[in-house]
């Protein structure tokens, strides 16, 4: 499936549901199970690979990783690539386009802090113009993870600027139902909420606006868990 095609399925009646996998075969498994794409996650990728979430993983493993997943599928995947892990944009679109993906999400939040909304919308601007058509950009807003004052205020205002740089979707992670709403009517267009095994559901973040909803780690973590509390069984 294209890029255009994929960016399509955010325009839909119904949210674009998508399971975070993080090897070829957790992906498999969403695809098998009926779901229209795949997306992975940079922190349980970077746990596989033998590294934690943060920007700590090698470029070079994490695209060679991205690679494999799409490789193992017939559904378009996008993958999360953290903030870019200091490529120059030009370079990121280019290696990622290799991988065979056709979306990914960039964070704007680096060593605990949020980076400048210009200079981030700009990286956006340049990863869209170096892929064209050919990526679907999640932008993600960190406001929510840091835990801002003001981060509905915020995350409206760098939502609007990345929407205007070029990205396809607004990710304010971790937003609450409410505040989610609240930035979901702010930005208008597509919106990524963040789901959870353990909640919030599907049906209550497409009631507060999301489009696309995304799992993160949160499944990576219960098959982990899952797996510890199996293992004394054994």
């Amino acid at each position: 499936m294209s890029a255009e095609l994929f960016r399509a399925l955010h325009h839909g009646g119904t949210p674009l549901v998508l399971p975070n996998a993080w090897d070829p075969v957790s992906a498999r498994i969403v695809a098998d199970a009926g779901f229209p794409a795949v997306a992975t996650s940079s922190g349980a990728v970077a746990r596989v690979l033998g590294y934690d979430d943060g920007q700590l993983t090698p470029p070079e493993a994490m695209f060679a990783a991205v690679a494999q997943i799409a490789r193992a599928v017939d559904v378009p995947v996008t993958a999360d690539m953290e903030a870019g892990y200091g490529l120059p944009p030009k370079e990121f679109a280019e290696r990622l386009l290799e991988t065979g993906a056709v979306g990914c999400n960039l964070e704007d939040s680096a060593g605990g802090a949020l980076v400048d909304v210009a200079r981030q919308a700009d990286y956006l601007a340049e990863v869209r113009a170096a892929a064209g058509a050919e990526l679907v950009i999640n932008a993600r807003v960190d406001t929510f993870v840091l835990r801002l004052d003001d981060a509905v205020t915020e995350a409206v205002r760098r939502g609007r600027e990345y929407r205007r740089a070029g990205a396809d979707c607004v990710y304010p992670i971790l937003a609450p139902l409410e505040q989610l709403k609240q930035v979901a009517e702010g930005v208008g267009g597509p919106i990524n909420g963040h789901a959870a095994p353990s909640g919030p559901t599907q049906a209550e973040l497409a009631a507060a606006g999301a489009t696309r909803i995304s799992y993160g780690t949160s499944l990576h973590n219960y098959a982990m868990d899952s797996l510890r509390e199996l293992l004394p069984r054994l």
